[in-house]
């Protein structure tokens, strides 16, 4: 199982933001967010946000560091990429 983060560069609510992904399945992800204790309420489309003081737990936990670049990168390779969609 490898699950992926960015650093935590993404601001909101005051604070930064890091992305976890899978480049295998979402329910790896969820799985892996599951056993770290992170709320599924964090799940946004293909991703989890993780506040920056959570960083360091995910990647003690296992995820691999990418940059954010990767991050898209292999959510796309994967098939598992969301959009956001943009109603009018």
């Amino acid at each position: 199982m490898t699950v992926y983060i960015d650093p935590p560069a993404w601001p909101g609510h005051g604070r930064l933001w890091s992305h976890l992904v899978s480049d295998v399945s979402y329910d790896e992800l969820h799985l892996f967010a599951a056993d770290l204790g992170v709320s599924p309420r964090a799940f946004e489309r293909d991703h989890y946000d993780l506040p920056s003081h959570r960083y360091a737990d995910a990647v003690r936990a296992g995820a691999v560091e990418v940059s954010s670049r990767e991050v898209v990168r292999l959510l796309y390779g994967a098939g598992l990429r969301r959009r956001k969609y943009v109603g009018r």
